[in-house]
C-alpha cells in the first residue's frame, strides 16, 4: 500500500492508535470519534489529509450505531428531529467546499477553538438547558452550527450532544438520534468530499487502514458500556479532548 510505505512506522502505529481510542469512546459514550481522530491525525498529517482519514472508520462506526437500535427507531428519530437534520447536512455539503480554499493554519485554528470550548465546558460542569417555548430556535442555531463546522472538519457531534441533553433527552432516545444524525451526516459528508478531492485513491487507503482499528475500539466500547462508571470515562476523555484541541490551536498560531 502507498500510504503504508509513506509513513514512518512509528507514524502508523500513531495513527492506529488514535482509530483504536477513538472507537473505544464511540463505542462507550456514543460520540467524540471525529473529534479524537481529527486532533490526533492532524497532530502528525495535514488537516485535508487527516480529514480524508477519519471518512470511512467515521461513516462505518455512525452506520454501525444508527442501526444498533433496528431500522423502526432510526425512521421514528428521524421524524422527531427532521429540521435537525436537514439543517445539518445542508450545511454539511455548504461548508465542506471551504477545506481546501482555506489556509491550514486557519482550519486548525477553526477546530481547535470549539473543541476545546466544548471540552473545558464540561469539564466545568456547564449544561445548557432549553425551555420548551425556545426549542425551535434552538434547534435552528445547533443545525446551522453542527453541519457548518461538520463539512470542514468532520465534527458535528458536540453541538448535537449539547442541544439533546438541554432537552433531557432520555438516554436510549439520545443515542438512537444521535446515531441518526450522525449516521446521516457521515453518508453527505463523504459525498461532498468526493467534489471537494479530499477523498483520494490516498486518503482512502488511509481510511480503509484505520478502519479496522476503529471497528476493533468501538466494539470493545460496547462492551465497556454496560461496565463502567460513564460519567468519569466521559471526564477522562474531555481532559484528553481539551489538551488535543490547545495543540490544535498552537499549530493555529504557529
Amino acid at each position: 500500500m502507498e500510504i503504508l510505505d509513506a509513513l514512518p512506522i512509528w507514524t502508523l502505529a500513531f495513527l492506529v492508535g488514535v482509530a483504536l481510542f477513538a472507537g473505544v469512546v464511540k463505542g462507550a459514550v456514543g460520540f467524540a470519534m471525529p473529534l479524537i481522530m481529527m486532533s490526533g491525525l492532524s497532530a502528525v498529517l495535514p488537516v485535508p489529509v487527516a480529514l480524508g482519514g477519519l471518512i470511512l472508520p467515521t461513516l462505518v462506526m455512525n452506520i454501525w450505531q444508527a442501526l444498533r437500535g433496528g431500522v423502526s427507531a432510526l425512521i421514528g428519530a428521524a421524524k422527531v428531529h427532521w429540521r435537525l437534520l436537514a439543517l445539518v447536512l445542508f450545511f454539511i455539503m455548504l461548508s465542506g467546499q471551504l477545506v481546501l480554499a482555506l489556509p491550514e493554519n486557519l482550519l486548525s485554528g477553526m477546530i481547535g477553538v470549539p473543541v476545546t470550548l466544548y471540552a473545558a465546558s464540561q469539564l466545568l460542569g456547564w449544561r445548557l438547558v432549553v425551555a420548551p417555548q425556545h426549542r425551535r430556535r434552538a434547534e435552528l442555531g445547533t443545525g446551522v452550527v453542527a453541519g457548518f463546522f461538520g463539512g470542514f472538519s468532520g465534527i458535528w457531534g458536540p453541538p448535537i450532544v449539547a442541544y439533546l441533553s438541554a432537552l433531557d433527552t432520555p438516554k436510549a432516545d439520545q443515542v438512537r438520534a444521535q446515531g441518526m444524525l450522525y449516521g446521516l451526516g457521515s453518508v453527505v459528508f463523504l459525498l461532498t468530499h468526493l467534489r471537494t478531492g479530499v477523498v483520494t485513491d490516498t486518503t482512502l487507503e488511509l481510511s480503509a487502514v484505520l478502519l479496522v482499528p476503529a471497528a476493533i475500539g468501538m466494539a470493545v466500547g460496547f462492551w465497556l458500556q454496560d461496565k463502567m462508571d460513564q460519567d468519569r470515562f466521559r471526564q477522562a476523555t474531555m481532559v484528553l479532548l481539551l489538551i488535543a484541541g490547545l495543540n490544535l490551536i498552537r499549530r493555529a498560531l504557529m
